[in-house]
């Protein structure tokens, strides 16, 4: 089954996503990635082309997706409990004042922390946790909807390694029984974890394997690239000239 499809002809991003996939996006800062994502969302509307989720019109897909936003443009210092966000992810859209959680919404919460590794501090203020920790609680919040399709962006940014570990041996678990599609400018980081990956900026470069070669970094970023690796042999950066 074809989860997604993407049509955008002016700049060029074609692709279809299957159900099952795990698919790395990566590129550079002002690529576009976001922009992408919030697109699959229904968010910001492409100006050219066409998306279809899940057979339908971005927007149009309600709970099957779940969306996990940047770290960084969340609010951290609001007064609430780590669990209670948690909570939040099994409201309706159509929300009504005084809201009471079922006993089910509940079960499913604590089942959902216990899984993600967050069910001892869901006492914790939100103010109170460490960048892992607080990426951690937004994933579960994400999952307690039950998602089919699980969109992230940039969700090992600012995170510890232990935590960043324990992020993509969770995401790697999941993929079991969801579609996934993870945002990120860190290409070590993600090529060894996901099943496929496509690089993004403004058009698309590759859409593939985990596989990349020099000439498609090159031309992702815009310049001569070379890694930096930990190991045997260590590799530099490669010379480059000035104004590159």
């Amino acid at each position: 089954m074809i989860v997604i499809k993407i049509r955008l002809n002016i700049p060029a991003v074609n692709c279809r996503i299957k159900t099952g996939e795990y698919l790395g996006i990566i590129g550079p800062n002002g690529g576009g990635k976001t922009t992408l994502l919030k697109s699959i969302l229904g968010l910001v509307l492409p100006a050219y082309g066409q998306i279809e989720v899940f057979g339908k019109k971005p927007g149009a897909a309600g709970n099957l997706i779940g969306y996990v936003p940047q770290i960084t443009t969340l609010e951290k210092n609001f007064p609430v409990r780590v669990g209670e966000v948690v909570l939040t992810g099994r409201l309706d859209p159509g929300l009504r004042l005084f809201h009471k959680y079922s006993l089910q919404d509940k079960k499913m919460a604590q089942q959902i922390q216990e899984d993600v590794g967050i069910y001892n501090i869901r006492d914790r203020m939100v103010s109170e946790l460490s960048g892992g920790q607080f990426q951690k609680m937004l994933i579960a919040r994400t999952l307690v909807a039950e998602p089919k399709l699980l969109l992230l962006d940039e969700p090992t940014a600012n995170v510890d390694a232990a935590s960043r570990d324990h992020i993509f041996s969770l995401l790697k678990e999941l993929n079991s029984n969801m579609t996934i599609i993870l945002v990120t400018h860190d290409l070590l980081a993600v090529s060894s974890h996901v099943k496929s990956l496509a690089c993004l900026n403004s058009s698309l470069v590759y859409h593939g394997g985990t596989e990349i070669n020099e000439k498609i970094v090159n031309t992702l970023y815009g310049c001569p690239v070379d890694l930096i690796a930990h190991g045997v042999p260590h590799r530099v950066l490669k010379e480059h000239n000035e104004g590159r």
